[in-house]
């Protein structure tokens, strides 16, 4: 009988576990892979499909037990929330401003940085107030974008110590859905032409 006991607890303890670690990365990825399209019209790539839920476990009467818990965090996956209040609000400010930031990236004077945010790259052949627009463009535009990751965090109930991993998923997709011909940094700090 203890060593039933014993067997339960461990159980819940690893469901439990499992729960609290559990980080929805490609649900976080098919969120950023829609609203950069959104927000930019990007040429995209079609989404992934999630992984396929593992489990691995040597004790074969829990087996059953860990897919059941993987299954259910997968299916939490498909319910990541990105349609509060606040997200749709840091959506259209970002979709609005594109068309206004686009012409810059166009010309090259501003990249998307190895982080997915935008940086003045240079300001040759800008007149002293259109050097002032871009800064301020650029300055609004980041300030939405990680005021966005946070809020996608909040919405899903995402601890904020996670919220560099979804940036990092986003950074993916800004680069990933650039135009060509606009300038992106790689993961050494160079800059290239897409």
């Amino acid at each position: 009988m203890l060593e039933r006991t014993f067997f339960l607890l461990a159980l819940v303890i690893s469901a439990c576990v499992t729960v609290n670690i559990y980080f929805p990365a490609a649900a976080v990825e098919r969120a950023a892979e829609q609203i950069v399209k959104e927000t930019w019209g990007g040429p995209g790539e079609p989404a992934k499909a999630p992984p396929k839920p593992q489990s691995y476990n040597r004790l074969a009467p829990m087996r059953t037990v860990s897919v059941k818990f993987v299954s259910e965090a997968h299916a939490q996956e498909a319910d990541i929330n990105v349609s509060n209040p606040a997200i749709r609000a840091l959506k259209d400010a970002i979709k609005q401003r594109s068309s206004a930031i686009k012409p810059f990236m166009d010309r090259g004077n501003i990249g998307i940085g190895q982080d997915g945010l935008l940086t003045i790259r240079t300001t040759d052949g800008l007149s002293l107030k259109e050097r002032a627009d871009a800064q301020q463009l650029v300055e609004a535009e980041n300030r939405d974008r990680e005021a966005l990751y946070v809020e996608i965090a909040k919405a899903n109930g995402i601890p904020k110590e996670n919220v560099p991993r979804i940036k990092n998923i986003f950074a993916k997709s800004w680069i990933e859905q650039a135009q060509p011909g606009w300038w992106i940094q790689d993961s050494q700090g160079n800059w290239k032409k897409k």
